[in-house]
């Protein structure tokens, strides 16, 4: 499976890996722990089975539109056989066009997750199986709690089977 992801700016990645830092020492799961080199903070738009060569014309140009906006507010949970906890993003009006058209240029991804409509945007800080809550609201950093402006500036695209990355447009 592929993904195509949108990467933050620089001081929205290091606010992110900072939060992660933070998480983890107060001993909650966290993504700091995750050394595979191509772990950073992202945004998921949709998965696919594969990018075509024929649809990567068409996903540059949507991608042309970087860099956009980026608002970070609250946290949600997200709850299944893995719980996450992740920082809400607050899609504007081209982010989610961009979300919709990407989307429609990669339809055959199957993940329901991903449609439009049900698509949920935000940046991963930690995931658990744990039985109990392992992020206890008490102890998370306060800096959760404040929003925080950035930019999306670039994209990639992640193989999950060959666990490499290619940086979109190519």
């Amino acid at each position: 499976m592929r993904t195509v992801e949108l990467l933050p700016d620089e001081a929205t990645e290091a606010r992110v890996r900072w939060i992660w830092e933070r998480l983890a020492e107060a001993g909650m799961s966290s993504l700091a722990g995750h050394r595979h080199p191509t772990n950073r903070p992202h945004l998921t738009l949709t998965t696919a089975s594969e990018l075509p060569w024929d649809a990567r014309p068409e996903l540059a140009s949507a991608l042309s539109v970087l860099p956009l906006p980026l608002r970070l507010e609250h946290t949600l949970r997200f709850d299944g056989r893995t719980s996450v906890l992740a920082w809400r993003v607050v899609p504007d009006a081209g982010l989610a066009a961009l979300q919709r058209q990407v989307r429609e240029l990669l339809p055959d991804a199957g993940n329901p997750l991903f449609e439009p409509d049900n698509w949920v945007p935000h940046l991963t800080l930690g995931r658990s199986r744990s039985e109990a809550d392992p992020w206890p609201p008490e102890l998370l950093p306060a800096e959760l709690s404040e929003p925080w402006e950035g930019r999306f500036t670039g994209a990639r695209s992640y193989d999950t089977e060959e666990r490499t990355m290619e940086q979109l447009p190519e």
